[in-house]
């Protein structure tokens, strides 16, 4: 029997057996918002019940499981032949199977395939991100493939499969395939016009033969990748399977897997090409212009996953404070907790609310939208996923010393926070896209602009921050040195555009106040205190 001084008081229950996606207000009413209505009943349905999974009990240990016993590589097997293998938990698996499942890879099938798998993911990262790399190159394949019509018609159906097949085998035997990409290179990194890896031209048309290393190769257990290489036309898009059609293992050596601070449960690898078998995508030398299209796909999913992440912290910060008795009160109704709790919920929100917009804007596929997303998906994967990391601390220090505790899932959280501004290109290669955008691309800028006109005068802080944007925009002398703060602004009021459209006034008026308006210190809870902050935390809270 327990001692008198170890009975448990003041603590919060765990926050489990809720439903992470119908709890969410603002994911919910961005997918009404974005939906055909006459979808909405289906997806609903399919969103809560992703979202009841992974609030439960089960589904969370999963996570911790798979986070708790990293993948492992075994490169050889007892009798010293070459199989260069991962092992991952059983709990992976079902992570990974209940994505796929989930529809995670089909959104280029199904109509409001992007918002709907949007809302999937942000549910989805919430439970475990490292599972959702796989799932997120599978789907940033299909347009890249789609260059070549024949080969779009052989993998496509495999990767918009909703059937987790984990076996390495050819996969033209296989109801379902994943696929991983090779782009970056030890001497190279960002810069892929500089990688070595050679492309040999075989006596088939269209096949290779690839000689050389990636430094990052993810998700390596995948069925097939995407890589870059150099043809004698120049740097080129290559298919690389894993298994070939006559069931002999690809020369794909996996050198080792990296040991990363967060991101545990999923496997990045060095790997190495010795002859191994390749087939085109695309025109020799044309191997950016051909994978551009999957890049912009994965940086849409850094949004979204920064987006889920700080959502789960702000969830976890709400749900301890509202439990949590100080000071003869509950810690939510502590005026400057208060004000930490809504700041948070803002940056949670805007980011939210602008990565289903984003969303919306690839389901519309039109010319306008298009020219949008060429601004947007830049400006947002280098803003939201930037801010990802300091709403993580603060969630964690929303719960005192018990954030700093690997039970709470918090540091899990901090840990995982930085890699989707790292991932995808950082920081500087997104600023730079955004001033390849603006200077080459007109049409990129006034798709832009007719977007944040949307909310002319409607609130006096964003019509401000838009002035000084477009001053901004009119003086590009020195312009790169700037670029990191043009990217912010052109995020900022973005952000501050959508949520005087479609958030409560609340919502929309606090965030333009602290963060268009000038009036908010640089850290968390330093918004003006004249706002209906009580209002903004109640929105963010999670029924439990």
């Amino acid at each position: 029997m327990a001692g008198t001084t170890h009975t448990v008081t003041n603590q919060p229950p765990p926050l489990v057996g809720y439903d992470v996606f119908t709890t969410d207000r603002a994911l919910t009413t961005a997918v009404e918002r974005h939906l055909d209505p006459t979808l909405l009943d289906d997806v609903r349905g399919e969103l809560a019940a992703l979202g009841r999974a992974a609030g439960s009990a089960q589904v969370q240990e999963w996570g911790v499981q798979a986070n708790e016993n990293p993948p492992r590589l075994r490169t050889h097997d007892p009798h010293g032949h070459r199989i260069d293998e991962v092992d991952f938990h059983p709990s992976w698996h079902r992570l990974l199977g209940k994505g796929v499942a989930a529809g995670l890879t089909t959104a280029w099938i199904r109509p409001g395939g992007h918002v709907r798998r949007a809302a999937a993911f942000q549910v989805w990262t919430q439970v475990d991100a490292g599972n959702l790399c796989p799932l997120s190159m599978t789907h940033a394949a299909v347009p890249a493939l789609r260059t070549d019509p024949d080969l779009a018609a052989e993998w496509e159906p495999r990767l918009t499969s909703v059937v987790y097949d984990r076996e390495l085998r050819p996969a033209h035997l296989k109801a379902g395939a994943l696929f991983g990409m090779g782009m970056t290179e030890k001497q190279g990194g960002s810069d892929v016009r500089a990688n070595a890896t050679s492309a040999r031209p075989l006596a088939e048309a269209g096949t290779y033969e690839l000689t050389g290393h990636k430094w990052f190769c993810s998700a390596p257990m995948s069925d097939g990748f995407l890589v870059l290489a150099q043809a004698p036309e120049g740097l080129t898009c290559f298919l690389v399977p894993r298994v070939l059609e006559d069931g002999t293992r690809n020369v794909f050596l996996i050198q080792r897997l990296k040991d990363k601070l967060g991101n545990r449960s999923n496997a990045s690898s060095e790997v190495e090409f010795d002859g191994t078998w390749a087939r085109r995508v695309g025109e020799e030398g044309r191997g950016v212009r051909t994978i551009i299209e999957m890049v912009a796909a994965t940086r849409l999913d850094c949004v979204l996953g920064s987006a889920g992440l700080m959502r789960q912290a702000v969830a976890q910060a709400i749900h301890h404070c509202t439990y949590r008795e100080v000071f003869g009160g509950t810690l939510v109704d502590k005026p400057l907790m208060r004000n930490v709790l809504a700041d948070l919920a803002l940056e949670s929100e805007a980011a939210t609310t602008l990565a289903l917009r984003l969303a919306a804007a690839y389901d519309d596929g039109g010319e306008q939208e298009r020219a949008f997303l060429r601004i947007a998906v830049p400006a947002a994967k280098y803003w939201v996923t930037k801010r990802c990391t300091p709403v993580t601390v603060e969630a964690a220090e929303c719960l005192g010393g018990n954030g700093y505790v690997e039970e709470s899932g918090l540091p899990r959280l901090v840990r995982e926070s930085p890699l989707n501004s790292i991932w995808e290109g950082a920081g500087n290669v997104q600023a730079l896209d955004v001033l390849r955008a603006l200077q080459r691309e007109p049409q990129a800028l006034n798709a832009y602009l007719l977007e944040i006109g949307e909310a002319r005068g409607a609130d006096h802080c964003l019509d401000a921050a838009t002035k000084d944007l477009l001053t901004e925009l009119a003086d590009l002398e020195g312009i790169e040195g700037r670029a990191r703060r043009l990217t912010e602004k052109l995020a900022l009021v973005l952000q501050g555009s959508l949520l005087v459209r479609y958030a409560p006034p609340e919502i929309a008026d606090a965030f333009c106040a602290g963060r268009l308006g000038g009036n908010a210190g640089t850290a968390f809870g330093t918004l003006p205190t004249n706002l209906n902050l009580a209002s903004v935390v109640e929105r963010a809270r999670p029924a439990n």
